[in-house]
């Protein structure tokens, strides 16, 4: 690995954790000519695509990044750390990839963020599933939030959400 301090390509490495779930490998490294450390990360290239398959029928790539949009936008102004927000976004990840090997349906994305973020915050679970859920009346609404007020905080349970 090339230092990105000196340019020169003698380098160690100091430490290796796994991170996202196992998906990346993050490395320290200090370089032997001038000393400076400097972190890499490594992570699955291309090859391996996972589809999404949107409520038209459409299939586009996975994107991580649209799941934590969709956190943060459920989460604006709420008592949720960036650090819980990454954690959801792992978690939904985890039962992404646990339960479908090439294709995956929106649903399944959606019902399991809104089960991750029903444990965390009802205020942003309400907001996504409004969305997510396109009410149509107010009843409905109101039913949902009704049961989400009526649900003790489920945080410190462990997280049973299956397909």
């Amino acid at each position: 690995m090339r230092c990105p301090f000196c340019k020169k390509d003698r380098d160690k490495v100091i430490d290796s954790r796994s991170s996202e779930s196992g998906r990346v490998i993050r490395r320290r490294r200090q370089c032997l000519v001038c000393a400076k450390r400097f972190t890499t990360y490594e992570k699955i290239g291309d090859s391996f695509k996972l589809n999404v398959i949107k409520k038209d029928g459409s299939r586009v790539p996975y994107d991580r990044d649209k799941v934590i949009a969709g956190l943060q936008k459920a989460c604006y102004k709420r008592s949720v750390s960036a650090d819980q927000i990454q954690e959801t976004a792992d978690k939904v990840e985890e039962d992404v990839f646990k339960n479908h090997d090439k294709e995956v349906s929106s649903r399944f994305i959606g019902e399991s963020v809104m089960a991750h973020l029903r444990a965390i915050d009802k205020v942003a679970y309400i907001r996504f599933a409004s969305v997510y859920r396109e009410f149509t009346d107010a009843g409905k609404f109101i039913e949902e939030v009704s049961q989400a007020i009526a649900e003790p905080n489920l945080s410190n349970q462990p997280h049973l959400f299956g397909d």
